[in-house]
């Protein structure tokens, strides 16, 4: 007889609750420094695999994902509208993502925690804008690889994605070597989110243990401040769009969206999405073929829930090691959010492969991300629901650009 699997999702949910549980008891009878000493060494384990694989990761997920888009010469203005539409509607969400996030700081719902002696938080210090972007380009790309400077890792796959389209037949060799590389990394990244509920149990045991159960009261507070962001971007960014643009009314763009929104927000996967958000551009009057193309890119590369989640997970997860984002850290934010939705949204675990890839550049200590791993689920179901809506969006304000492009034309 086959014995019925539990999926992940429900084993880190099964992880979290036992980590409170344990984490509460080390708390009451005064054992906290049990977690300590034996089972955060086997969450810190977990947390050094995440910075392992983050920067092969993103860097051969965002070749693959430019070298796959070169029919964009084929489909011409529809590929420019739709990923600049996808790009500009996530660089929003990072700012409606930081302004929420800096609200909840500034009423102080956000913790400062005392996580452990000698711990030692990085503290980078504001650069101007000229020196930002002098420290985007790498002078070394190995060395880039090894302090794990995330803007340099994207800028480094731009360079070589696009290199490899130039080289078009004779870069044959080198898109294989990509791709087969990328499919490797991601089957290693599957290896390590398994090991999931793992890293949950003993980091939530910990940080329930040496904290308090206050800590999960700040939790919920997270969770309300990114659902927040995105019910907020979805009315201002989305239907507004969708009316500017598309000439839609909001009400029915989000009655039409309606199932695909749902279906989204319970599968936590926008590729699952797929056929049931084409039906619904269908049914909002978007082009078959232009849905074709933008609905399956979107669910690759747009990735403004994530956005939002990583934006407001920073700056929570940076309030509680006690360091104080300045504007051009939150700038820094925006550009690295923006650059890297060209490639890793297809990759399993992409929202805490991103949220690593942020609070590295930062300069914070990525083991604080088990701190709200355990409810990534919650943050899952909201973010990839936007995006699907996002997807359909896109796909509506494209087809009319188009529309009125092919009537001017026929004048």
């Amino acid at each position: 007889m086959n014995k019925r699997k539990i999926s992940l999702p429900m084993q880190i949910l099964i992880a979290l609750i036992l980590g409170v549980a344990v984490g509460l008891l080390c708390f009451f009878t005064g054992t906290a420094d049990f977690t300590t000493n034996y089972l955060k060494p086997f969450g810190t384990i977990f947390v050094n695999l995440l910075k392992f694989i983050v920067v092969p990761v993103v860097l051969l997920s965002m070749i693959d994902g430019i070298i796959s888009m070169d029919d964009m010469k084929k489909v011409g203005s529809v590929g420019v509208k739709t990923v600049a539409y996808f790009l500009v509607t996530t660089a929003i969400a990072c700012v409606i993502g930081l302004v929420f996030a800096n609200i909840f700081n500034s009423a102080g719902l956000f913790p400062t925690l005392s996580l452990e002696e000698g711990a030692v938080w990085e503290k980078a210090t504001s650069a101007n804008f000229m020196d930002t972007l002098v420290g985007i380009f790498p002078s070394n790309m190995w060395d880039a690889f090894v302090k794990a400077n995330m803007l340099q890792v994207i800028v480094i796959a731009l360079f070589f994605g696009g290199a490899i389209l130039a080289a078009g037949e004779k870069g044959r060799l080198c898109r294989d070597i990509v791709s087969s590389f990328n499919e490797v990394i991601s089957r290693l990244m599957e290896f390590i989110i398994s090991l999931s509920p793992i890293g949950v149990f003993t980091m939530m045991a910990w940080v329930v243990a040496t904290q308090g159960a206050e800590i999960l009261g700040h939790l919920a507070l997270v969770l309300l401040c990114a659902y927040l962001g995105y019910i907020v971007h979805a009315v201002l960014v989305y239907s507004l769009s969708a009316q500017v643009f598309a000439g839609m009314n909001p009400i029915r763009f989000f009655k039409g969206a309606a199932a695909a929104m749902i279906f989204a927000f319970t599968s936590t996967s926008s590729a699952a999405t797929l056929p049931v958000s084409k039906e619904c551009a269908a049914e909002l009057g978007a082009d078959d073929d232009i849905s074709a193309f933008v609905l399956p890119l979107g669910s690759t590369i747009n990735m403004d829930g994530t956005a939002i989640y990583q934006c407001v997970a920073t700056v929570f997860l940076a309030t509680c090691a006690g360091v104080h984002l300045t504007m051009g850290q939150m700038v820094t934010i925006v550009v690295t959010a923006t650059l890297a939705s060209i490639g890793t949204a297809g990759v399993s675990g992409a929202g805490m492969i991103m949220l690593a890839m942020v609070l590295t550049a930062m300069g914070i200590d990525v083991n604080l991300i088990m701190i709200i791993y355990g409810v990534d689920r919650l943050f899952d179901m909201g973010r990839t629901c936007l995006n699907v809506t996002g997807d359909i969006s896109c796909a509506l304000c494209v087809s009319k650009w188009e529309q009125d492009k092919a009537k001017k034309n026929a004048k």
